[in-house]
């Protein structure tokens, strides 16, 4: 039952994509999201509306045609990484690092890392995602953007080991001096880059450090197959095996990619079901033609969620979280030669409930449902390639673009309002970041801020 006080938003006479006692996905047709205070106070029949809040209401939306669901996560981008996208394309993953990345990166500025972080928002709001997972340098910036243009996020400042304890302890202080910034929007980890940049001492410490602080890790960790080939070479463990024994697996941790993970991995990480989570971002590592993905079927067995993403758009050239969730589904039918697996309910299913797990955020966010957060996108399946619809889940994975996406709302603001984006000014940031260019993608340097070699 809703209060008698006028709501702060309602959204009227859409189908909205709820979940039910066991997570299964369903649509409630015709039907309104009551928000009050920035929370879903209760979805309902659209004809009840305005008797329970719609008369009067702040807001009020009307999304006749269109479709509610739980905004988008993206469970691990480098966001300011929009300002490389192309720069370095149609090239192994070591020199892609080597050769152009990493010193184009040891050239980075604040402002830089600013404006990325802006275009990168405006991005990602406009394509239905609400939340972002993110992990990189100068993150104060990132967390001022956050802060302005309303979206969600879970950020960490990313070290390296080469740059000695002070890398280690600028990512506690990031973490410690942004945790719950932003009204409560903004949610922090520590930020360890892998362990092939990340000595054992470190890592070890870095879990020592989140245990103390009650803080979340995010990292990379076996990213590939020749990373976790290299490991057993060297150190007789693969990746998964030295967060265990350097006991990051004790805390909660957020693996990025995992394409890497072996059959023999799977014991530790179910001993770890419950604090690990892996997030996946299939368009990269088929553009690095890696023979392996992310095994999601085998991680959900042992109930480890696996949440969508893209990785930075250097890679991934979009940070398009809608084409993370279509292509996840083709990729795990074909890797497991099964068209069965994975279904659009199960691709949707991991692009709410278990994205937002991912990123500690289970609980408040990934369903729309009275008591959780009011981070919801509107999707107008009226054009051509949507039409007709004869299976509601797959034309929302399969058929849907993230351009269909008509309006984003986070804590119940709106943030983009059919199509138009309110918090941000896109041309203004476009302008700034192109004469930026030229100091930024200078190689001739000679620099690079690490060196890949795994």
């Amino acid at each position: 039952m809703t209060s008698p006080r006028a709501a702060d938003l309602v959204i009227t006479g859409c189908t909205v994509l709820v979940h039910d006692d066991e997570e299964r996905i369903a649509f409630r047709e015709d039907a309104a999201v009551v928000v009050r205070d920035g929370i879903v106070d209760a979805v309902i029949d659209a004809a009840d509306a305005a008797d329970a809040a719609g008369l009067g209401a702040v807001e009020r939306l009307d999304a006749r045609g269109q479709i509610a669901m739980p905004g988008l996560v993206n469970c691990h981008t480098h966001a300011p990484m929009v300002a490389l996208r192309g720069i370095a394309e149609d090239l192994p993953t070591e020199e892609w690092f080597n050769d152009v990345v990493w010193p184009v990166e040891s050239n980075l500025t604040g402002t830089d890392v600013e404006l990325g972080a802006r275009l990168a928002c405006a991005e990602m709001i406009r394509g239905g995602v609400t939340c972002f997972a993110d992990h990189y340098f100068a993150m104060d910036a990132v967390a001022a953007v956050v802060e302005e243009c309303g979206i969600r996020a879970h950020l960490g400042q990313a070290y390296f080991s080469s740059q000695g304890p002070e890398g280690r302890e600028a990512s506690l202080e990031f973490a410690l001096r942004h945790r719950g910034g932003a009204g409560g929007r903004i949610t922090t980890a520590l930020a360890p880059h892998a362990p092939y940049t990340v000595t054992d001492a470190d890592l070890a410490a870095t879990a020592g450090l989140a245990r103390d602080h009650g803080l979340p890790v995010h990292l990379h960790a076996a990213e590939n197959r020749d990373q976790t080939d290299t490991s057993l070479a060297r150190h007789g463990v693969t990746p998964v095996e030295v967060l265990e024994r350097t006991g990051l697996l004790d805390t909660d941790v957020l693996i990025a990619h995992g394409t890497g993970i072996l059959e023999r991995d799977l014991p530790v990480l179910a001993r770890a079901r419950g604090r690990v989570a892996v997030a996946s971002a299939p368009r990269g590592y088929l553009k690095f033609a890696w023979p392996t993905t992310t095994p999601v079927r085998a991680l959900r067995e042992i109930g480890v969620p696996v949440g969508l993403a893209t990785d930075g758009a250097a890679s991934n050239n979009s940070l398009d979280v809608w084409e993370s969730m279509a292509l996840t589904a083709l990729v795990q039918k074909s890797t497991t030669g099964d068209p069965r697996w994975l279904t659009s309910r199960q691709a949707l299913h991991h692009a709410t409930v278990q994205s937002a797990r991912a990123v500690g955020l289970g609980q408040s966010i990934g369903r729309i449902a009275p008591g959780r957060r009011a981070d919801i996108v509107l999707v107008d399946l009226t054009g051509p390639h949507t039409q007709p619809v004869h299976d509601l889940a797959a034309t929302l994975v399969h058929s849907a673009r993230s351009s269909d996406v008509r309006t984003t709302i986070v804590d119940g603001r709106i943030l983009m309002r059919d199509r138009e984006l309110l918090t941000l000014d896109v041309p203004a940031v476009v302008r700034e970041l192109g004469a930026r260019m030229p100091a930024l993608l200078d190689r001739g340097h000679g620099r690079r801020i690490q060196e890949y070699d795994t």
